[in-house]
């Protein structure tokens, strides 16, 4: 019986994660709280404890590939090495709790590969908070963006109000989920605070048929909201949960830019059925967008496509055509991430000053070039959406 210097449950989940085909020496550092597994190939067989980082210093010298963990070494506690086996060999590690034996003998490396990244997905769930669906809504479409400045929330507004315009059966709510800077109110000339049902619950606001929620609804215009993470996470609870939306048969959620709390909260806590990622053609936004791409991708939520928002100026004189932030960009990034692109936005004067007078474009301006590619946008977005919920 070999001895384990890990726990049977920290080794498997050692060995879930990045058991390969061929022998590694895999290394877990212990850097303060965190545990993170560093592979480095090895011929040597057995393992060893490192107490401290002097220890782990002068035995790392016969370890290919050392220099991965001497970037670590100013902040380690301890190591474990732990050989890895090949096919027909059992692995094992010396000292400490429990015990454990890993044997693969009857498998094939695809077979084996199989099972473990089946077990790691078990493992990696369970720490997951579980979706519960939002009362009334039958799907949720989040519009999101990589940094700010360009025009998430005017996208987000108008796809809402072209989902309504293109199908008058449908019932469409917005929840405007930017906590620090909050901005539907005011593109929805919606002002006021939400009136409570008899079940506690606060009642949208409404206009131009849409159900809106928003935290600039319950601060004034001009009060900045300085919070730390958790009571923003606690405000966004309560937009998602103690919200009378009614029947809906789309939610449309503004999302915050980036790829922080707020966006990965809403993705593990809510069912949500398509993301749309908006971005301009510079090579500086279409970075993020990449990573909020990305992001949604890991947590599991189906990226629908991109929007090329602000993608030609055409000068209202002579009608020529100039791309201010580049051309085709997320044409390109689309193509690179096998995504579709649902759109382009031109960049005009009056998608703004239609929504900064709180009647968007798609409501006050519906035959406009501008309002027919948010149109065109909105049945591109439900054709890629699954079935909803019976």
């Amino acid at each position: 019986m070999p001895d384990c210097s890990l726990s049977p449950k920290l080794y498997r989940r050692l060995v879930n994660g990045v058991l390969p085909s061929e022998t590694l020496t895999c290394v877990l550092l212990s850097l303060g709280h965190r545990r993170v597994a560093v592979c480095l190939p090895s011929a040597t067989r057995g393992a060893l404890w490192l107490s401290s980082s002097s220890a782990l210093q002068e035995s790392s010298r016969d370890l290919a590939g050392s220099s991965a963990l001497g970037a670590a070494l100013p902040v380690l506690l301890a190591a474990s090495v732990v050989l890895l086996p090949p096919r027909g060999r059992s692995a094992s590690v010396t000292g400490g709790l429990g015990c454990w034996d890993s044997r693969f003998d009857d498998m094939s490396s695809g077979s084996r590969d199989e099972v473990l990244q089946d077990k790691r997905t078990r493992i990696l769930s369970r720490g997951l908070p579980k979706q519960k669906p939002i009362e009334g809504v039958k799907q949720v479409l989040v519009v999101a963006s990589g940094k700010g400045g360009v025009g998430k929330s005017t996208a987000a507004v108008n796809i809402a109000l072209a989902l309504a315009a293109n199908d008058s059966a449908k019932e469409v709510g917005l929840l405007d989920a930017d906590i620090y800077g909050p901005s539907i109110p005011k593109m929805m000339n919606l002002k006021g605070n939400p009136e409570l049902t008899p079940k506690n619950l606060m009642r949208p606001l409404k206009n131009y048929g849409i159900a809106c929620m928003s935290m600039g609804f319950l601060i004034e215009e001009a009060a900045p909201v300085v919070w730390r993470g958790l009571m923003v996470m606690s405000a966004v609870e309560k937009l998602l949960r103690q919200v009378d939306w009614g029947q809906l048969d789309y939610l449309v959620i503004d999302m915050p830019p980036g790829t922080g709390d707020v966006q990965l909260s809403i993705s593990q806590n809510i069912p949500i059925a398509g993301a749309v990622i908006i971005s301009t053609p510079q090579d500086v936004a279409l970075l993020d967008a990449r990573k909020g791409t990305e992001m949604f991708r890991k947590v599991h939520v189906p990226v629908l496509g991109l929007v090329q928002n602000m993608s030609v100026f055409r000068c209202p004189k002579c009608e020529h055509e100039t791309h201010i932030f580049g051309a085709d960009g997320v044409r390109d990034l689309a193509k690179t991430l096998g995504l579709d692109v649902l759109g382009d936005i031109p960049l005009h004067v009056n998608i703004r000053e239609t929504c900064d007078s709180g009647q968007p474009v798609v409501i006050s301006q519906p035959q406009s070039d501008a309002a027919k590619a948010y149109l065109k946008i909105a049945v591109e977005i439900v054709r890629r959406l699954p079935a909803p919920p019976a």
